[in-house]
């Protein structure tokens, strides 16, 4: 399942909104051992101050779901990760996601993002797979 979850493209991070419920977003990310790396990058946003990474500053609760669908049921398959995460701004650890995210993502390579980068640390592991 790992390596599953490292090859997917994109997934949906819950986090816990300012009125106690879900606050639920497609991100890229890149996988590393049991901490998925997410950065604020430049796709159309209303600015770098996300709702997401207020949400964990508040409540660093949250909830990955990777998935996978194809018309042939028989693959089919998902994961979800619960942890704690954590806005870094900046330093050796975002420097360390951003190269790791640029290393996945071609368009990152082209336009590195400016953080700042949200890292989770995977508690949990559930998932289903036939």
């Amino acid at each position: 399942m790992r390596r599953r979850v490292a090859e997917a493209r994109v997934a949906r991070l819950a986090t816990v909104g300012p009125r106690g419920g879900p606050h639920l977003v497609p991100f890229c990310f890149v996988l590393e051992g049991d901490e998925v790396l997410s950065a604020v990058d430049a796709k159309p946003k209303a600015g770098r101050r996300l709702q997401r990474l207020e949400n964990v500053r508040a409540n660093p609760a949250v909830s990955v779901l990777v998935d996978h669908y194809e018309e042939d049921w028989s693959a089919l398959w998902w994961v979800r990760l619960d942890g704690r995460a954590e806005v870094v701004e900046a330093g050796a650890r975002a420097d360390r996601a951003l190269d790791l995210l640029a290393g996945k993502y071609e368009q990152y390579r082209a336009e590195r993002p400016a953080g700042p980068v949200l890292s989770i640390r995977v508690e949990r592991w559930a998932g289903w797979a036939p």
